[in-house]
């Protein structure tokens, strides 16, 4: 009963908090909107002033801002903006995958004579978790040492098993799938695992391996 009512109370917590995260970032960006407006408008009478004849000849004019300096203050609201954006998906995150329950698997290849990727399924305890299709520019990506997150979730504490089936294009362009499974204990931490393909010259076909970060 416990475990009930405080997973009930994370749920709404995260309920709660995600439209107060979604109307400060909306509240950010008519912020950054309106103070954009106002420099250019700033911009606009300093020129309009420049171009009129003045009425008294004392009356002296304010100079205007140069260019430089409103662009580099443009840069500097549009990196605040990415700082603020980037603070809260991290933000989020925490709330929707605290890292007592959460699990992130990650892929990585290091492959290109034996076997041409095209999907992955990933399962969790048997249930499906996410199939993902690739495009040539995703696998050139990956061959180049890129890593993928491939899935980031929430599961119970305890035993839990990943499987994942690699379908694509083996030796001698034909249709291949394998698959790799990995078991290990979720505790109260976030946990990280990580799926590589590599070439095998040795036995001329890729291996698949799942490791616990």
């Amino acid at each position: 009963m416990t475990t009930n009512k405080t997973t009930g109370f994370k749920a709404n917590t995260r309920l709660i908090a995600l439209p107060l995260l979604k109307n400060v970032f909306v509240q950010a960006l008519l912020a950054t909107v309106i103070l954009f407006a106002a420099a250019m408008m700033s911009t606009s009478t300093a020129k309009a002033q420049e171009s009129d004849t003045p009425v008294l000849a004392e009356v002296k004019q304010d100079s205007p801002v140069p260019d430089s300096d409103l662009a580099a203050e443009m840069e500097s609201l549009k990196q605040a903006l990415v700082n603020l954006n980037r603070d809260l998906f991290i933000l989020e995150e925490d709330l929707l995958f605290p890292s007592s329950t959460q699990v992130a698997v990650y892929l990585a290849m290091d492959v290109g004579e034996y076997f041409k990727l095209d999907a992955v399924e990933l399962k969790i305890d048997g249930e499906l978790a996410t199939h993902y299709l690739y495009t040539d520019r995703q696998v050139n990506a990956l061959y180049k040492g890129g890593v993928q997150r491939l899935f980031v979730g929430n599961v119970n504490q305890g035993t839990r098993e990943i499987t994942a089936f690699f379908i694509g294009t083996g030796p001698e362009n034909r249709p291949y799938k394998r698959a790799v499974s990995f078991e290990f204990e979720k505790d109260d931490e976030a946990a990280t695992v990580e799926l590589k393909i590599i070439d095998s010259t040795l036995k001329q076909q890729p291996t698949f391996t799942a490791n616990l970060l």
